[in-house]
């Protein structure tokens, strides 16, 4: 099914389905695919994702632009083709519509994502980690777009928290300062990705799905603009405890200044040195939070659609 407007949008059969029938969909990032992590376990963790969601009773819809075509949910093909490409753009806002107009093949972060989803319909999304203030931000001013879209785009993002090489203060401060609800699953503590806690008290609790989707529709009464943030603590059995994470990260940040790592190039940097320096733990931990974090994503999907 392919979209009548100018911009070139293309559904899956299976989204395009969950559409008609107004069954709960939930969207997926492809930058994790692309530059997360290495084929063939990429392709691997994509497709355990998407069949969460599905045993959530929701339709995942994983986004990225291929051949200058906007995806809305990919096929089997499409989907082992982006998990070997190697030359895929990593697109944000900046850069999705050049991808676009330029016939270009990219995957899509945080950003991009909630753009692409907001204009399917879609009001849930689930990532593993958002983007935010660069630590020594006040040097290089690297602050991902991730955290303005978020007080823009109507999305519920769910994620394990912001990702730990980052300032996760500085991070908080500026969602707080964009009005964007920040809400943390069953615990106190906004979580760290790797690690179930950050040190730092989540602005919001909420204790379920059901809750979550409650906050929303409240939301949407008032006529709130902008997405809700939803940090998911990854499970116990899988979580790097901060403490020992930090040195870990430490030590990346250390080869990335050596380098002269800059912009974009630097968080697919550092996760692939936290990779090596954790000979593969980091990975494991980073699978595990993304499915956790689409069970979730189904669970308020379908909990959103029982309350429409």
């Amino acid at each position: 099914m392919t979209d009548t407007h100018a911009l070139p949008v293309s559904y899956s059969a299976e989204v395009a389905a969950a559409k008609a029938a107004g069954k709960p969909v939930v969207a997926l990032e492809s930058t994790i695919i692309t530059h997360g992590m290495p084929y063939p376990g990429n392709l691997e963790m994509a497709e355990s994702v998407e069949a969460i969601i599905r045993s959530e009773g929701a339709v995942p819809a994983t986004i990225a632009v291929i051949k200058g075509q906007l995806h809305i949910g990919l096929d089997r093909e499409e989907l082992h083709a982006l998990a070997q490409a190697s030359d895929a753009m990593k697109l944000s806002r900046a850069d999705l519509a050049f991808a676009i107009s330029e016939g270009r093949t990219g995957a899509t972060t945080v950003a991009a994502t909630m753009i692409a989803a907001a204009r399917a319909g879609i009001h849930v999304f689930a990532t593993g980690g958002i983007g935010g203030v660069h630590r020594k931000a006040e040097e290089s001013f690297d602050i991902s777009a991730d955290l303005e879209e978020l007080s823009r785009t109507p999305v519920i993002v769910v994620c394990a928290g912001a990702k730990a090489i980052l300032d996760v203060p500085k991070t908080l401060e500026v969602l707080e300062t964009k009005g964007v609800p920040v809400v943390t699953l069953g615990q106190d503590d906004f979580p760290a990705f790797w690690s179930r806690s950050s040190g730092l008290k989540s602005p919001l609790r909420l204790d379920s799905a059901d809750r979550i989707a409650a906050f929303q529709r409240a939301r949407e009464a008032f006529g709130i603009a902008g997405g809700m943030l939803i940090g998911n603590p990854v499970p116990e059995k899988n979580e790097i405890p901060s403490a020992e994470m930090e040195g870990y990260i430490s030590e990346a940040l250390a080869r990335a200044d050596a380098k002269g790592i800059v912009g974009k190039a630097v968080t697919p940097f550092l996760l692939g040195s936290i990779f090596e320096i954790t000979e593969g733990r980091s990975l494991t931990t980073n699978i595990a939070l993304v499915e956790n974090n689409a069970r979730l994503a189904g669970k308020i999907a379908v909990a959103l659609a029982q309350s429409a």
